[in-house]
């Protein structure tokens, strides 16, 4: 299936302001230089606020990430729980359509929403509340068959129970998610034949429903606000580190290990042996701490003839272009002056440690400058 961007786009995109402090959490997930590795999460947040995915949600986290606009559409298109085009304004419906699914009724269930949302999959509906799609085995084939609406399981459905539910929701109403035959969760029909101490009960629903439920979480877009922002990953960095370990006792010998003639074990006498010194061609990142910081050159404005384009430099994009400005830095031959200390000051202020030298700006810089 050919995937491309949706013909009518919005003029433009932003988080919510819980979304975008969210967005932000994630990113520190990743080492410095590697926040390019948050691109599903965040495109999948853009999704879940909007609905589906549109041009500028896609360039509005390329640019959080400081990635070539194209890089996050080719993920965007690549994967197709990313949706390229508008969904219905109350909820998109996915109906499985896999093996499970097809024998237990998945045929009945498309012909529910080609009666009550549109012909052809992938149409929003004639009051623009609702879409579907016929997507592949979602994981819940003891529950066949079943279709995911926004977040949420909606499984042992029938016809009658699926129009029901596109009927409430256009009411305004949230049906309850799970299975909608009165299982507890994927227990057989009659009931549990073994493990019968676990026999459901002890709550209303299962975790994964009940959660829903509780959170008030289900097919509503989802704005940020829906639960504490939570980053325990935070605070642990390498520095961090360093102090944990200088606080652990010297490791004490393996279970029956074998000492020496002196009495020493192999394990005591390697963490007695003095920590080599750095290689002088181990990598840039792994010195930098070494490397004195001094600032370089600034200057407040461009000069009269305009700012150059740094995005030119392999590694910038207009955002980080948008940091170097505000930083002070409007012009190649600034960067190309750039020497070890200055690459320090850059790259701690840049918080993308190594990238400058990884990618080389200074010698692109100098280039650049003398076209």
């Amino acid at each position: 299936m050919l995937r491309r961007l949706h013909p009518d786009q919005p003029e433009s995109f932003a988080f919510t302001p819980d979304n975008q402090k969210w967005a932000e959490a994630q990113i520190t997930k990743y080492p410095e230089g590697r926040q390019a590795s948050a691109i599903i999460p965040l495109l999948w947040r853009a999704q879940e606020q909007e609905g589906w995915l549109s041009r500028p949600a896609i360039e509005y986290v390329a640019d959080m990430l400081d990635l070539a606009h194209i890089r996050a559409l080719e993920v965007a298109s690549f994967y197709f729980m990313f949706q390229l085009q508008p969904v219905g304004s109350v909820a998109h419906i996915q109906i499985c359509g896999t093996t499970s699914c097809m024998i237990c009724g998945a045929e009945d269930l498309v012909g529910v929403c080609r009666e009550k949302i549109a012909d052809k999959a992938h149409a929003l509906s004639a009051d623009g509340k609702f879409s579907w799609e016929e997507v592949e085995c979602l994981g819940s084939c003891a529950n066949a068959p079943m279709a995911q609406i926004g977040k949420d399981y909606y499984e042992d459905l029938t016809a009658e129970r699926l129009a029901e539910i596109i009927d409430d929701l256009a009411a305004g109403k949230v049906p309850t998610p799970g299975p909608q035959n009165g299982r507890f969760g994927a227990e057989p029909l009659k009931g549990l034949t073994s493990l019968k101490d676990f026999e459901s009960g002890h709550y209303q629903y299962n975790a994964s429903v009940q959660l829903a439920n509780d959170l008030g979480d289900t097919v509503k877009r989802i704005d940020g606000t829906e639960v504490p922002l939570l980053t325990p990953w935070q605070g642990k960095g390498a520095s961090a580190g360093r102090k944990t370990a200088a606080k652990k006792s010297a490791p004490k010998p393996a279970a029956k290990a074998k000492a020496d003639k002196t009495g020493v074990t192999k394990q005591e006498a390697e963490a007695a042996t003095p920590a080599k010194p750095h290689s002088k061609t181990a990598p840039a990142g792994q010195q930098a701490d070494a490397v004195a910081e001094k600032k370089p050159r600034t200057m407040k404005a461009p000069r009269k003839s305009g700012a150059d384009d740094l995005k030119q430099i392999s590694g910038v994009g207009p955002k980080l272009e948008g940091v170097l400005n505000e930083m002070g830095f409007w012009h190649f031959d600034q960067i190309a002056k750039w020497g070890p200390e200055e690459i320090a000051w850059v790259d701690t202020r840049l918080k993308f440690k190594g990238r400058i030298e990884r990618d080389d700006w200074v010698d692109q810089a100098r280039k650049l400058a003398e076209k």
